[in-house]
C-alpha cells in the first residue's frame, strides 16, 4: 500500500455513542482540516461493519462493505500511519447475537450465530463470528506500546472543578476476595525461547487419547511463552465460599472480571458464578436445562429468557425468586430495571466496575436502590491484589482529593498482542482429564499441566521487540517528566521473572538501575497511592492487562473518568495511533439519545487525540500548518473546559452537540488569532466571526427537540442519514461548516 492511497489522518467509525458523536464532529474536522490542506478519511471498524465484512458472499453488491479492519492492520505497520481510534464495543455473545438480528431485520442475509454448530456451514459461520467477538479490534491495531496520561488541561480542570467522591470509613465491610491457589496466577509457568519455534498444544488423556488443541503456532526467538490453568473445581468451591461469606457479612455480592476482552475464559468463569448462585435450581433441573440447551455463560438475562420458554418455566422462576431472596443481595448494574451483576457478562467489566466502587467510598448499588458495602469477587489472583491494596489504602487514608491529587501516568506493554490479550486463540475449556503439553519443533516440552475436565487452560506470549520497545518508551517518559518510575513486576510470578530478564539488563545498560523502582503490583499500588495523595506524580510501567486496568482506576479517581485520558500509541514502524480514551462506548448514552434526544457523550478524548495526531503529522511530514492546527486544538480544549461547555447529563441541558459548537468556535478563534501563519489566520477569521455572531441562534437550534424520542433505525447499524439529522440539528451551524 503506497502512502498516496492514505489520507493524512484516518478517523475510525466505531460503535454506540462515539459513532453518533462522530456524525456531529466529523463535518467540523473536515471543514477545518481542509483549510490547512490536510486530508482526513474514515474507516469502518464497528461491530456491524465487521460482521458484514465477514460474509461478503451473503450480500448484494450494494450491501457489500470493505474489510476495513484488515486494511488498518496493514496501515499501522507503515511509517506513515496516523490513525485516530475511537472506542469499540467489545462484543460479548449476547451483543453479537443482537447485532446479527438487527442486521438481518435490515435486510442483510447473514447467518445466525450458531451456539452449537453442527453442519459444515454452521461451523464456518461460527469460525467467522468468533473472530469478531470480544476485543477483536485492538490487538490488530496496537502495533505499538501504550503511553496514557491525563492531559494537563484535563488535570487542571479537575483540580478547579473536583468531581464527587464517596466517603471512606475505616470499618467499611467492602473487601476484595480472590482464589489465591489453583488459579491462573498460581499455576503459571513461563519460558523464553532461545530460538524461533513452531509450537503445538496437546491434551493427552489417561487412556492415551491425544487431542491437538492447536498447532502451527509460530513464535520468534526471544518470545516469552506462558501457560497456565484455572481449576474448575477450585473455582466452584471459591464461589460457594464467597456467597456464604457475603451473606454472613451482610454485604452485596459483586463479580468483577472482563468477559468482553478475555472472551474465552471469563464467560466460562462468569457461567460458574451464575450456576453457584442458583445451584439448587441447576441441580434440580439439570436434565431439563440440558434438553433445552441452556448455558449459564450468557448470564441471568439469557437464562431467564430460556427458562420462560420452557413448559414449566413459570414454576421454575418462582423457585428462583425464592432462592434469590435467601442469597446475599447482588450488586446491581441498574437497580431501576432489576439488572444484576450476573445478568449479562459484558456488563462485568472490572476496569470500570472496581474504580466505581472505590470512587464511591467502597459502595455499590443494591437491589433496593441504596448503596451498600460489597464483596468484590475477583477469581484470579493475578491482579486482584491491585484492587485489594487500593481498597485497604482508602480505608486507612480516606478518599483521594481531586483538588490536591497528583497523577499516575502509564506506559503499557501491548504491542503484537502481548501477554494475556493475545491468549484468545490458545485458551481452552478442557474436555477431559489428562495432561496438557506445549511442544516445540524438536519435541522439547515447554509446559506441562495436569488438568481435569472443565478446567480452563491458556497460553499467552510476549515478543522480544515489543518488550524492548516498551522498556525504552518507559525510559523516555521518565527522562521527559522526571517522575518516579515503577515497573509493576512480581519477582515471584513466573511470567514477570522472565520479563525481568529483559528489564534489568536494559536498566543497567541505560545507567538508571538505581533510579527505577521494581515492585510487585500490590506494593506498587500502595506506593502509587502514597505518591498521588501527597500531590506528586508517578509513572506505572506495566504489562498489558494492568495497562488496561490502571488507565481506568487512577483517571476515574483523579479526574472523574477515563474517557478524558490522552492515549498515544507510538507504532513500532514509526506511525502513530491516537486513542480517544478508555471510557468505553457508553451504551447508556445511546439509550438516552433515543429516548430523550440528549447525548451526554463527552468528545474531550477525541479533541485530545486530534491535537496529538496533528502534531505528529507536523513532525512526520514537515507540515507546519499541522502543528499550528494541533496547538489551536489544545487552546480550544482548554477554553472549552475552563468556560464549562462540556456535555451535561440531563435532557434540556447542553449536550455533546453543544460542546462541538463551542469547540469549533474556540478552535476557529485560536487559529484566527495565531500569528505564525497569516494566510491561515485570514482563512479562519470569517468562520470565527460567523460562529460567534451566530451563537444565540445556533445554541437555540441545537436545543430544539430535546426531550423527544429519536429514531435511528438501528442500534448497532444506525441510519447515517437519521444519525446526521439527529446530531446536526442547527441549520445555521451547518451552513457555516458545510
Amino acid at each position: 500500500m503506497s502512502d498516496q492511497t492514505l489520507p493524512d489522518i484516518i478517523y475510525t467509525k466505531t460503535d454506540e455513542a462515539p459513532q453518533l458523536a462522530s456524525a456531529s464532529l466529523l463535518p467540523i474536522l473536515r471543514k477545518f482540516l481542509s483549510q490547512a490542506d490536510i486530508t482526513i478519511g474514515t474507516k469502518d471498524i464497528s461491530l456491524a461493519g465487521r460482521i458484514l465484512a465477514a460474509f461478503p458472499e451473503k450480500l448484494t453488491d450494494a450491501q457489500k462493505v470493505s474489510d476495513d479492519l484488515a486494511l488498518l492492520g496493514k496501515v499501522v505497520k507503515e511509517a506513515s500511519a496516523n490513525v485516530i481510534k475511537l472506542p469499540n464495543v467489545s462484543a460479548s455473545v449476547p451483543q453479537l447475537v443482537e447485532a446479527v438480528k438487527e442486521l438481518q431485520e435490515q435486510g442483510y442475509d447473514i447467518p445466525d450465530y450458531p451456539d452449537a454448530p453442527e453442519s459444515a456451514e454452521e461451523v464456518e459461520a461460527r469460525k467467522r463470528y468468533d473472530a469478531i467477538k470480544g476485543s477483536a479490534v485492538n490487538p490488530v491495531l496496537r502495533e505499538g506500546n501504550s503511553d496514557r496520561r491525563a492531559p494537563s488541561s484535563v488535570k487542571a480542570y479537575a483540580k478547579a472543578n473536583p468531581h464527587r467522591m464517596g466517603k471512606w470509613v475505616s470499618d467499611s465491610k467492602t473487601r476484595v476476595s480472590t482464589m489465591g491457589a489453583r488459579d491462573f496466577r498460581s499455576n503459571e509457568t513461563s519460558v523464553t525461547l532461545a530460538d524461533a519455534q513452531t509450537l503445538k498444544i496437546e491434551l493427552t488423556g489417561a487412556d492415551g487419547t491425544v487431542t491437538t488443541l492447536k498447532d502451527g503456532i509460530a513464535m520468534p526467538a526471544g518470545t516469552i511463552v506462558d501457560a497456565t490453568f484455572m481449576s474448575a473445581a477450585a473455582l466452584k468451591d471459591f464461589f460457594h465460599q464467597q456467597i456464604a461469606r457475603t451473606l454472613e457479612d451482610g454485604t452485596l455480592f459483586s463479580l468483577h472480571m472482563k468477559a468482553t476482552m478475555m472472551k474465552v475464559s471469563d464467560p466460562i468463569i462468569f457461567g460458574h458464578a451464575v450456576v453457584a448462585y442458583l445451584q439448587p435450581i441447576f441441580d434440580k433441573y439439570a436434565d431439563n436445562f440440558a434438553s433445552a440447551g441452556i448455558s449459564p455463560n450468557g448470564g441471568f438475562g439469557t437464562l431467564f429468557d430460556a427458562i420462560d420458554a420452557m413448559p414449566n418455566g413459570a414454576a421454575i422462576r418462582v423457585e428462583i425468586d425464592a432462592l434469590l431472596a435467601e442469597r446475599p443481595p447482588l450488586y446491581m448494574v441498574n437497580s431501576d430495571r432489576g439488572i444484576t451483576n450476573l445478568h449479562v457478562p459484558s456488563d462485568v467489566i472490572i476496569d470500570a466496575s472496581m474504580p466505581a466502587v472505590i470512587r464511591a467510598g467502597g459502595k455499590g448499588w443494591g437491589p433496593d436502590g441504596r448503596e451498600d458495602d460489597t464483596n468484590c469477587v475477583i477469581p484470579d489472583s493475578s491482579y486482584a491484589p491491585v484492587y485489594d491494596a487500593a481498597v485497604e489504602f482508602c480505608k486507612a487514608n480516606g478518599a483521594l482529593d481531586p483538588v490536591t491529587a497528583g497523577t499516575v501516568q502509564n506506559v503499557g506493554l501491548m504491542a503484537q498482542k502481548a501477554e494475556e490479550y493475545g491468549s484468545h486463540p490458545t485458551t481452552f475449556e478442557i474436555p477431559y482429564a489428562g495432561t496438557v503439553r506445549v511442544i516445540a519443533d524438536g519435541g522439547d516440552i515447554l509446559h506441562t499441566h495436569e488438568v481435569e475436565a472443565g478446567d480452563i487452560w491458556r497460553m499467552a506470549s510476549a515478543r522480544r521487540a515489543p518488550i524492548e520497545n516498551w522498556i525504552q518508551l518507559a525510559l523516555d517518559r521518565m527522562a521527559t517528566t522526571g517522575y518516579e518510575t515503577i515497573f509493576w513486576l512480581d519477582r515471584d510470578r513466573a511470567h514477570d521473572a522472565e520479563l525481568l530478564k529483559y528489564v534489568e539488563p536494559a536498566l543497567a545498560k541505560a545507567g538508571v538501575a538505581d533510579q527505577v523502582i521494581i515492585m510487585a503490583p500490590r506494593d506498587a499500588t500502595t506506593r502509587s497511592f502514597e505518591v498521588i495523595y501527597k500531590g506528586d506524580n508517578t509513572i506505572a510501567v506495566t504489562g498489558n492487562v494492568l495497562r488496561d486496568y490502571l488507565t481506568d482506576l487512577f483517571p476515574i479517581l483523579e479526574v472523574g473518568t477515563s474517557a478524558k485520558m490522552l492515549s498515544v500509541v507510538g507504532l513500532m514502524n514509526g506511525g502513530g495511533l491516537f486513542e480517544t480514551g478508555a471510557g468505553g462506548s457508553a451504551p447508556k448514552h445511546v439509550e438516552q439519545l433515543v429516548q430523550e434526544n440528549h447525548l451526554r457523550w463527552d468528545s474531550l478524548g477525541e479533541f485530545c487525540a486530534l491535537g496529538e495526531s496533528l502534531r505528529f503529522l507536523g513532525a512526520a511530514q514537515g507540515k507546519a500548518t499541522a502543528n499550528i492546527m494541533g496547538d489551536a486544538v489544545d487552546a480550544a480544549t482548554e477554553k472549552l473546559l475552563s468556560e464549562g461547555h462540556s456535555p451535561q447529563r440531563k435532557a434540556g441541558q447542553p449536550d455533546n452537540r453543544h460542546s462541538h459548537y463551542w469547540f469549533a468556535r474556540f478552535w476557529a478563534e485560536a487559529l484566527a488569532a495565531q500569528t505564525d501563519d497569516a494566510a491561515l489566520a485570514a482563512a479562519f477569521a470569517p468562520l470565527a466571526e460567523g460562529l460567534a455572531t451566530g451563537e444565540t441562534t445556533i445554541v437555540a437550534e441545537l436545543s430544539q427537540g430535546q426531550g423527544t424520542a429519536v429514531d435511528l433505525a438501528g442500534y448497532y447499524n444506525p441510519s447515517e442519514d437519521l444519525a446526521a439529522k439527529a446530531m446536526r440539528p442547527s441549520a445555521t451551524l451547518n451552513a457555516l461548516i458545510g
